[in-house]
């Protein structure tokens, strides 16, 4: 009843395609490709049921079951994903350990499996899935039917709810790499709107990102995240279309609980967003509370919506200075072409904080930019509960403590899911001692973001202001697992090591951050060399003369010079450089009271003078 290729007719009894995936598989030129796989595809995205079947209970399958008998090519991956318009998520049979990469046997232990796979347990995923499919194919009344619009009202019941998801980064279909920051982009709207939701556990930006391009399985990315649910999928863009795949997935048993193809024009984008927003509200059975809005930013005009994005990139992928400036670059452009863009103004505030936060700029420059353009993202959108993270984020830079402190706090009411407002929050608290209330935010930050690497970092930090040095080392570690070029960690673990007493061990973890760049690693024989003849005191000089301003932004470098000439027990130049830390107003300073590295200087006057010029007595 169907016009077929050739190699299908007479042949076609069974609705269920089975692509058995391996290395050879995907050769687009090849009889299988085109004649079979290609053309099952079409034909069940045309025919009454549908590709994509609903099952009894309510989870949607698909009629084409991938089972990946090897690893694939990262090509082949996409060649695949291109076909279905969407992420592969497949059946694995593959026996990995070190050199193997083969199928999987029923004789392999699966101890030794890096997967961890059972042979008989992936044989009855596959005869499990075919049976519900067949079952669904049997009452038609089950497939989802593409003619008619979904109703997307919010449900109130609470039954089974699902509490908590992670959004992983939409996959670039488009093979233009420039596009990226347009799916990434997608993602993080879809996460921003998400964490509105009060009864709703959204993973961090972060923490889901860390799986981008990696295809790992479901269960163990829930389990790391602390979350019951995952929205994948993916974004092709051509001139003014944009197509958008969208699947929500139980990690618990993998199986979908809703998916959907978007196939619009740019100036939709925004409605599409809102329909993934209430899809996953309903899905989830979730309570949407009285009043609330999934999206309350204006929908803005769509050249400035992707300067926009293009900002947020940068500014998530790139904290050097060039990456920094680059992101004020775009949001400029942003604001240039929809002058009402509260966000974009928002976004020049906030990385006008970073730049004074991380050394790259004075701070009386930078806190002039970050109030003018924070005063007018206010002014365009009083909602926006970023206005009192930046205002925190001010008070600190500027030794404002008791307002920091007020500003925090009103950021929490209105916020109380930000990890990074719960992070500076923390931190404030840290430069007053209070590191029992430090950890206490830091380990709800980590909780929304468990993955995120200035989190754990910050965690090291709270531990060794807490002279808690071994257990410092651990967490810094831990911070290195997820980034180990992050250079803060391996700075803060040499210092630990030093206090310790441990030289040596000090001197092999500077030079693993100097081995991680290559413009760097030239200066680790010349260090080892500096060690044997010199002792920890030729290693601490070389550190001011060099180390420091390889690594360390201008404006905080003269605070980690007097941390090093106050290792070297000498007072007068660790006083002038945190003179000059306090006349450049560095943030790093606010940390001088409890900073272990300055032990040896509380008993001279002028620590006392210090600590009260930067408002911590």
């Amino acid at each position: 009843t169907h016009s077929v290729d050739k190699s299908l007719e007479g042949k076609l009894k069974c609705l269920i395609f089975i692509p058995i995936i391996s290395q050879t598989y995907c050769d687009t030129k090849s009889f299988a490709w085109q004649h079979e796989f290609v053309a099952f595809n079409k034909l069940s995205q045309q025919d009454p049921l549908g590709r994509d079947i609903k099952l009894s209970n309510g989870n949607v399958a698909s009629r084409i079951l991938p089972v990946k008998i090897h690893d694939l090519d990262e090509e082949d991956k996409i060649i695949l994903e291109n076909e279905m318009e969407g992420v592969l998520r497949a059946i694995e049979f593959i026996y990995k350990e070190a050199g193997v990469n083969r199928s999987l046997k029923p004789t392999d232990n699966k101890a030794e499996n890096q997967n961890k796979t059972d042979y008989r347990n992936q044989v009855n995923k596959v005869a499990n899935a075919i049976k519900e499919i067949i079952a669904a194919l049997k009452k038609p009344s089950l497939s989802i039917d593409k003619s008619v619009q979904k109703d997307f009202s919010i449900s109130t019941s609470t039954e089974h709810a699902l509490d908590s998801i992670a959004v992983l980064p939409f996959a670039n279909m488009t093979s233009d790499l420039e596009q990226e920051y347009f799916s990434d982009g997608i993602s993080e709207e879809i996460i921003n709107v998400l964490a509105k939701l009060p009864n709703l556990k959204v993973a961090g930006r972060t923490s889901a990102f860390t799986f981008k391009g990696k295809n790992e399985d479901l269960r163990m990315i829930g389990e790391k995240l602390g979350v019951k649910t995952v929205l994948e999928g993916s974004v092709r863009r051509a001139g003014t279309r944009v197509r958008i795949t969208a699947q929500l997935i139980d990690v618990q048993n993998g199986f979908h609980l809703w998916s959907e193809k978007y196939d619009r024009e740019m100036k939709d984008i925004f409605e599409i967003q809102d329909e993934i927003a209430k899809a996953i509200v309903e899905e989830l059975k979730l309570h949407l509370l009285a009043g609330t809005q999934l999206l309350k930013s204006k929908r803005q005009n769509l050249e400035a919506y992707n300067c926009y994005l293009k900002g947020r990139f940068f500014w998530n992928n790139n904290r050097s200075k060039e990456g920094i400036e680059r992101t004020i670059k775009y949001f400029e452009q942003a604001i240039e072409l929809e002058p009402g863009y509260a966000l974009a103004y928002l976004g020049v505030a906030e990385s006008y904080a970073v730049m004074a936060d991380w050394g790259y700029m004075q701070v009386e420059k930078a806190t002039i930019k970050i109030r003018e353009y924070d005063s007018k993202a206010h002014e365009l959108d009083s909602t926006l509960t970023n206005n009192h993270f930046t205002m925190l984020y001010i008070s600190g830079l500027e030794w404002n403590w008791s307002n920091a402190m007020t500003e925090g706090q009103k950021a929490l009411e209105h916020d109380p899911k930000s990890a990074r407002v719960h992070h500076m929050y923390g931190f404030s608290k840290m430069f007053f001692g209070n590191f029992k209330g430090a950890l206490e935010h830091n380990n709800i930050a980590r909780e929304l973001d468990p993955l995120a690497v200035i989190f754990n970092f910050a965690r090291g930090l709270i531990l060794y202001m807490d002279r808690q040095m071994d257990e410092a080392i651990l967490q810094w570690r831990r911070a290195l697992e997820l980034d180990d070029r992050f250079a803060p960690a391996y700075f803060w673990i040499t210092h630990c090591y030093v206090y310790k007493g441990m030289h040596l061990e000090a001197v092999e973890e500077f030079k693993k951050l100097l081995m991680k760049n290559p413009t760097t690693e030239n200066y680790a024989p010349s260090i080892d060399n500096l060690f044997q003849q010199s002792g920890i005191e030729g290693f601490l000089q070389w550190l001011i003369n060099i180390g420091i301003e390889l690594h360390i932004g201008t404006y905080n470098q003269a605070y980690h010079k007097a941390v090093c000439y106050a290792l070297l027990k000498d007072k007068e130049k660790s006083f002038e450089c945190i003179a000059l830390a306090c006349d450049q107003r560095s943030f790093r300073v606010a940390m001088i009271k409890y900073d272990p590295g300055f032990d040896n200087l509380h008993d001279d006057p002028r620590f006392d003078f210090y600590v009260r010029k930067v408002g911590l007595n």
